[in-house]
C-alpha cells in the first residue's frame, strides 16, 4: 500500500521508535501517546482491519501484544494494561492498517472508558440471539 503511514514506517521510509520487530510482527512508539509506552504493534504484511487480518497472523500479533503488555508493565511500573483495536470509522480507526494498541494505565492517569445507556435484558438477548445466528449457532 504505497499510501499508508503504517506500511511506511515498517519500510523505513518514516522513522518510528521500535520496541520489537520479527519476521511478521513491527511494534513501535505512539506517537500521540494516551500514556507513556504506549505501543502500536502491526502486521508486516498490509491488512486493513480485523476483518481481513488473517487468523494466523492475529495470533502472532496477540502474542506481540502479550509479550509487549508484560514488559511495559514491568518496565513502567504502571498499574495495569488496556489493549484496544479500532475497527472502521465509527468505531475510531484513523490509519487503516490493521494494529492493536497496548496502552500502559496508571489508576489516576484519568484516562476514562465509555459507558453505554442502560439496555433491557430483552434488547441484550436479541442482539446476543443475532450474533448468535451470524455465526451459525
Amino acid at each position: 500500500m504505497n499510501d499508508c503511514v503504517f506500511c511506511k514506517i515498517i519500510a523505513g521510509n518514516i522513522p518510528s521508535t521500535k520496541i520489537y520487530e520479527d519476521d511478521s510482527v513491527y511494534a513501535f512508539a505512539d506517537i500521540h501517546p494516551n500514556n507513556l509506552g504506549h505501543t502500536l504493534v502491526v502486521p508486516k504484511k498490509h491488512f486493513a482491519n480485523l476483518y481481513e487480518t488473517p487468523d494466523e497472523e492475529l495470533a502472532k500479533i496477540m502474542s506481540v501484544t502479550k509479550r509487549i503488555s508484560i514488559a511495559a508493565k514491568k518496565a513502567l511500573s504502571v498499574d495495569g494494561i488496556n489493549i484496544e483495536m479500532n475497527n472502521d470509522t465509527a468505531a475510531g480507526q484513523i490509519i487503516f492498517h490493521s494494529h492493536i494498541h497496548v496502552i500502559p494505565r496508571l489508576n489516576d492517569d484519568g484516562y476514562r472508558h465509555w459507558k453505554g445507556p442502560d439496555r433491557s435484558n430483552e434488547e441484550i438477548t436479541a442482539a446476543a440471539d443475532k450474533i448468535k445466528e451470524a455465526l451459525g449457532l
